[in-house]
């Protein structure tokens, strides 16, 4: 019988000079290479989520069952590896959501011990690296509290006793917008925690072809064969990146000038909030140096933009596209932080 294996193509990251740059670099390069090993025809989506999880952000992946959102997530957690100081915290943890959840399902719950008479803590699946959260919507809202403390504070309380979530702590979420039926819409404080809502399309016809030719080699097989990386690095790349990335007062002004601009437009009833201009600047700072720079460009506002904002804006009944909106907001100000960039 004919085995057929492809081979990874390793990821082109430009080289920065600086040395802990170089290594955030790096590290961003061995993720994509082994994501895109894993995934086919979903670059856009995996840059985007390497972004966030260097940016300490969360992820909301939407759209049709069998768009690949689970195998993205599965493979983004067996791409972190742990080390020796990870203690009890996992790797990777999947939570399937259900109506039937309690919030102890997912945080853990004090159990007695009679041996000793007292009350012992054991973590629930919330204690891991990487936790993808399976139809997040399909769960109750005492559930999705639970969840929005984990994800603002990367802790749990549970009998009012705080527990820490590990540093690295991310989330992958995902939902299908089309099954209605038992699901739960997420609350609005929790959808402004998740960094970016991307939206899962159909792949082009090659990387269809490309998955059926690799069968019956599975997606995660694949990627097993492309070195990971490990907790430590994520954590020295966020460090990283934020100390040595510059994010000009230019850019700066520009977030705030497109924000007041979405705040104030005719068709938008509730606009960005300021958390989305703070989550957004680490998340410039990974994609400066996931495109070879030490310092945020225009580029990196013009792309990075719709993908934190669209999800965020609430705009008036009949307004379909919330993306054309920040379009066209975005236009003027980056037209003036080009000019800007000519004057120096």
């Amino acid at each position: 019988m004919h085995e057929m294996r492809a081979t990874a193509t390793e990821v082109e990251i430009p080289a920065i000079s600086t040395g802990r740059l170089s290594e955030a670099a790096d590290v961003a390069r061995r993720l994509a290479t082994r994501l895109r090993a894993a995934i086919v025809g979903r670059n856009e989506e995996i840059d985007l989520i390497i972004v966030a999880l260097l940016a300490d952000g969360h992820v909301l992946l939407e759209d049709y069952p069998g768009s690949g959102k689970t195998t993205l997530a599965r493979a983004l957690g067996s791409a972190v590896v742990g080390t020796k100081d990870s203690g009890a915290y996992s790797t990777f943890r999947r939570i399937q959501f259900t109506p039937d959840l309690l919030p102890s399902d997912i945080t853990g719950s004090s159990v007695f011990q009679p041996e000793s008479g007292e009350l012992v803590f054991r973590p629930g699946p919330l204690f891991a690296h990487v936790v993808l959260a399976d139809e997040i919507n399909r769960t109750s809202p005492k559930v999705q509290a639970a969840m929005l403390e984990a994800m603002a504070e990367k802790q749990v309380t549970v009998d009012n006793h705080t527990y820490p979530l590990d540093p690295l702590f991310f989330v992958i979420a995902t939902q299908n917008p089309r099954d209605v039926a038992g699901t739960y819409p997420l609350p609005v404080p929790q959808l402004d925690r998740f960094l970016f809502k991307l939206s899962m399309q159909h792949i082009d016809k090659d990387a269809e072809l490309t998955i059926l030719e690799r069968y019956p080699i599975t997606s995660l097989e694949q990627a097993a064969e492309v070195p990971g990386v490990s907790r430590d690095e994520v954590i020295a790349a966020r460090n990283s990146l934020r100390q040595a990335v510059v994010i000009s007062p230019a850019i700066r002004e520009g977030l705030v000038a497109l924000a007041r601009r979405l705040r104030a437009d005719a068709r938008v009833v509730q606009g960005v909030s300021t958390r989305s201009l703070v989550l957004m600047l680490p998340a410039l700072q990974a994609r400066a140096v996931m495109s070879g720079r030490d310092y945020v460009s225009p580029g990196d506002v013009a792309w990075l933009a719709p993908h934190v904002f669209v999800h965020r804006l609430d705009c008036l009944p009949g307004v379909d596209n919330a993306a054309t909106v920040i379009k066209e907001s975005l236009e003027p100000v980056l037209e003036q932080l080009s000019r800007l960039s000519l004057e120096r």
